[in-house]
């Protein structure tokens, strides 16, 4: 099972997008998966169904922020380096789905309730999530074959 279909599985078992995302990396990622869920647990609906950056792209950064990530706050190279995949990476995910913000992507035009929505056929039926979700865990399969962040994407 590739890491895309592996995260797709685990939102169809109840994760939201960001924690479908980071969990399907946790063991490459040497995070436990208990603290992955709970770290990824606020982006999911874009933030808290704030409808702000799509859950799925959240979890591909948060993925690509402990592979590749600075942590020395002097460490500008790297810190640039960073932000520079990050950009490459809103770039090919804008380019492949038309946008980074979920609001946008599931059609809708704000904030919703805090409470989810129940996990239906129905729910599924009229959701991209999936679509999204395997995109992001592609992406991170990318970056994670090319090893290091300038040679992907």
């Amino acid at each position: 099972m590739t890491k895309s279909e592996q995260a797709v599985e685990l939102f169809k078992n109840g994760y939201s997008c960001s924690q479908a995302v980071l969990l399907a990396f946790a063991e490459e990622l040497d995070l436990d998966k208990e603290t992955a869920a709970k770290m990824a647990s606020s982006f999911g609906g874009g933030m808290g169904r704030l409808r702000e950056v799509c859950g799925a792209f959240s979890g591909l950064l948060m993925a690509a922020g402990l592979k590749f990530g600075p942590s020395d706050p002097k460490d500008v190279a790297t810190k640039t380096a960073h932000y520079a995949l990050v950009q490459k990476l809103a770039a090919e995910f804008k380019k492949k789905n038309g946008s980074i913000i979920c609001r946008e992507l599931l059609g809708l035009t704000g904030a919703q309730p805090p409470t989810p929505e129940p996990r239906t056929a129905q729910y599924y039926k009229k959701r991209p999530c999936p679509e999204m979700i395997a995109c992001a865990a592609e992406l991170m399969e990318q970056l994670l074959r090319a090893q290091t962040p300038d040679k992907s994407v």
